[in-house]
């Protein structure tokens, strides 16, 4: 085994940090460390937190860290940014919201961008969510940009997803909801001491019935909190780690997670195939040309390198 996958394994946070940027920067030999890492991975708790911008959800998770430290466990956070259109790095930075963990050994938290991904998550923030995994981080929260109508990307992540809102905020929400009923297993209304909280509340409900809930199925909870100032939070932990129970006790988790590799699977085989494709090669470059000059269309020069690169 590579010794810094040794390193990892022992819950080393600077290898970890190492391994996670290897990783961001598409460097060969992250990979062959986390492959020495994959079979170890499969114990931690995934959890989603996603939903508009402006829902509290850094605050949020914030919380969410305090609650869970004092309950003994390990927490690992990715926080998923917008990303820069040039850089491709993140622009928040959530780590400086969450700075008063950063000393705390049972804490590891890690900002990036989403690089363009549908739904805010990267192909990376999942890679970083199997390293804090194989660090030993019990809980592991990948927070989103945002939410809409088919970001559904961070529930093929995770095990639980929450979807956070806030009063106000109706019409965002009726725009989202098709995708929402899909991907929330628990639902928050955050900021709940504001106007229209009721509202907000009722409406999500209306969203956790549009799922039809068979007899044995999953009925989305909506849960209040007031993350400034440290309510709900509680009640909203207990409820993810009851969807927990529930998908274990069914025998659903195993089948989420292989759905999950499958889809991890697809999109590897997508970035992989898209990044031989378009290596620079004199053949790559006079299509470009031509197709630059007028001289063939689009779907044309796509079809002409597909039958150049891949084997008949």
């Amino acid at each position: 085994m590579n010794p810094e996958a040794e390193k990892i394994l022992a819950g080393d946070p600077l290898a970890g940090a190492r391994l996670i940027s290897l990783l961001e920067d598409r460097d060969p030999l992250g990979i062959e460390i986390l492959k020495d890492l994959y079979p170890l991975t499969g114990k931690a708790f995934l959890i989603g937190i996603t939903g508009p911008a402006g829902a509290g959800k850094s605050t949020l998770v914030a919380r969410m860290i305090d609650h869970l430290r004092g309950r003994g466990l390990r927490v690992g956070v990715v926080a998923v940014d917008p990303s820069s259109p040039f850089s491709g790095g993140a622009l928040l930075g959530d780590r400086i919201r969450m700075q008063s963990r950063a000393t705390d050994r049972g804490v590891f938290i890690r900002s990036m961008g989403a690089r363009g991904r549908p739904g805010g998550v990267g192909r990376t923030a999942r890679e970083a969510a199997l390293v804090m995994d194989a660090m030993g981080y019990q809980a592991v929260v990948i927070e989103t940009v945002g939410a809409g109508q088919g970001e559904i990307e961070v529930s093929r992540c995770v095990h639980t997803t929450a979807v956070v809102a806030v009063p106000g905020m109706g019409d965002e929400v009726q725009a989202m909801k098709a995708g929402l009923s899909e991907i929330g297993d628990v639902f928050v209304v955050n900021k709940a001491d504001c106007p229209g909280a009721d509202e907000m509340v009722q409406l999500m409900e209306q969203i956790a019935r549009h799922r039809r809930c068979a007899p044995d199925a999953w009925c989305p909870p909506v849960i209040q909190t007031v993350a400034v100032q440290d309510r709900g939070i509680d009640g909203l932990i207990d409820r993810l780690f009851q969807h927990r129970l529930y998908l274990e006790s069914t025998g659903r988790l195993a089948a989420r997670r292989a759905c999950n590799q499958l889809h991890f699977f697809r999109q590897l085989v997508v970035d992989m195939a898209t990044t031989q494709l378009l290596q620079d090669s004199p053949e790559l470059a006079s299509i470009q040309k031509e197709l630059g000059h007028g001289g063939i269309d689009p779907y044309t020069a796509a079809e002409k390198l597909l039958k150049r690169r891949l084997p008949a």
